[in-house]
């Protein structure tokens, strides 16, 4: 899959996440969960959220998991107010399965490279809303993927 990768300057986005730090291999089981724990937090306030994020800080795998959020929210627990950075990034839209995102990664980092732009910060993930037909075609599946550059 080809994954045009687009210099863009983006503004921050209000959260509500929770921290983890995982391995790999947990990341599938930890992101839709993280997920579930930030929008039953969201509802319980009758807040509005948006759509689903992963914030990648470092790469240790901690990360922040939740939901962008529109108005205000009250920390509860472990659900904490955070956001996507803002700044220059380079970005691309993957359309397909999750477990497919690596060539994303790899094609924004491969493309730095090529370019000699520098990453200087976290990535992250905004997951398109679920669409029912989603079921039956995997490969229409939206992610973003962002990376903070060196402006």
């Amino acid at each position: 899959m080809t994954h045009p990768v687009r210099l863009e300057h983006v503004s921050s986005i209000p959260l509500a996440v929770i921290r983890r730090q995982v391995k790999s291999a947990d990341l599938s089981r930890v992101v839709p969960e993280g997920c579930g724990i930030v929008w039953d937090a969201v509802r319980a306030q009758n807040g509005r959220g948006g759509r689903h994020v992963a914030v990648y800080l470092d790469g240790s795998i901690r990360l922040e998991v939740g939901v962008e959020v529109d108005g205000s929210f009250s920390e509860q627990g472990e659900v904490v107010k955070s956001a996507t950075p803002s700044g220059v990034v380079a970005t691309v839209t993957h359309f397909g399965p999750y477990h497919t995102l690596g060539g994303a990664h790899a094609a924004i980092r491969n493309w730095c490279l090529a370019n000699h732009k520098r990453l200087t910060g976290p990535s992250w993930e905004i997951y398109g809303h679920w669409l029912d037909e989603w079921n039956g075609d995997p490969s229409r599946i939206r992610t973003d993927v962002f990376y903070q550059l060196e402006a």
